[in-house]
């Protein structure tokens, strides 16, 4: 039987955890949906990461308004992707902070990105229509650190490399080592590599272990709250990547075409990783991603709405047609 498109089968609403991490970092969680991390600072508010849409995001605001009247300043985005940025307008904020490659793939990729993500995942673009016209601009770009403070509160918002995608942003309490990672970091949910740098991202990971944090919010998964389960979800994060472009590779290299690769690799991580949150979602554009860069495509190619239809089509057998598409 042909898979649903992406996510388009995924209706089930999730349950919301909104829990204290440390005496300043909270976790918005959502069963294996976007996550959104919370910095409360001595005099301002930081929001990691929006939720799509702000109808949606206001949730994250009635919950933020249940601990805090302090004013939401700061919004970060850990990278471009439209799930993660366009309910950004919600929070009225001063300063909306990217890293200067994501403020650089926005320009390059936005509108392309938000058709694409919206037909993926039509449960997470609930109320689409209260998106403001046009994207999300960064207020504030940096390229490798920015400190700020809040009040006497240091957060440091970090580039440490390439993974996920180019412009991978994460955010750093060192006072209490606590680290919001983005999608550069997941737990018990298939990382989507379709815009993502295979060969950078071990090593980005090896950098983000560096910082010794002692809990984590990753993209998608709970809130890790031990050492312990930081050090698990780093280290399956790197082995689902390293271990689908070891397997991508060996087929490009014995010439095989990009569905009988997609095959194969499927059925090899099924077993491992199959129980993962958008597994079924991810393997396509995952592999066709690594499909790219081991013949030789260092950067990803835009997805569009229309591409994502085509290869679907291809390695599943059927997708919707773009029309059908809300």
């Amino acid at each position: 039987m042909s898979k649903a498109f992406a996510s388009q089968a995924d209706l089930t609403e999730k349950t919301v955890t909104f829990e204290r991490l440390s005496d300043h970092a909270w976790a918005y969680t959502a069963e294996g949906d976007p996550n959104t991390g919370i910095i409360i600072g001595d005099d301002a508010v930081m929001v990691i990461d929006t939720q799509a849409t702000p109808v949606m995001a206001q949730d994250v605001i009635r919950r933020i308004r249940e601990v805090t009247d302090r004013p939401i300043r700061y919004v970060v985005l850990s990278h471009y992707h439209a799930v993660r940025v366009l309910g950004a307008s919600a929070y009225g904020a001063e300063h909306i902070i990217a890293s200067e490659d994501t403020y650089d793939l926005i320009v390059e990729r936005g509108e392309a990105d938000k058709a694409s993500e919206i037909g993926r995942f039509p449960r997470l673009f609930r109320a689409v229509e209260s998106v403001p016209p046009g994207l999300t601009w960064p207020t504030m770009t940096f390229s490798g650190r920015l400190r700020l403070w809040l009040g006497k509160l240091e957060v440091q918002v970090l580039q440490l490399g390439r993974g996920h995608t180019k412009g991978d942003t994460v955010v750093w309490l060192p006072g209490e080592r606590v680290c919001f990672s983005g999608d550069l970091v997941e737990f018990d949910a298939t990382p989507y590599a379709g815009d993502s740098y295979y060969e950078d991202w071990p090593a980005t990971l090896d950098r983000v272990a560096a910082l010794g944090a002692e809990k984590l919010v990753p993209g998608r998964g709970p809130a890790l709250k031990t050492p312990e389960t930081v050090r698990a979800a780093i280290e399956g994060t790197r082995a689902f990547v390293s271990e689908l472009y070891t397997a991508v590779k060996a087929g490009v290299a014995a010439g095989e075409d990009l569905k009988a690769v997609y095959r194969r690799t499927y059925d090899a991580l099924k077993p491992k990783y199959g129980h993962w949150v958008i597994f079924d979602h991810c393997m396509p554009f995952d592999v066709s991603r690594a499909y790219d860069l081991a013949q030789g495509h260092r950067d990803p190619r835009i997805w569009t709405a229309e591409r994502d239809l085509e290869m679907w089509r291809a390695l599943e057998g059927t997708a919707p047609q773009s029309g059908e598409i809300a």
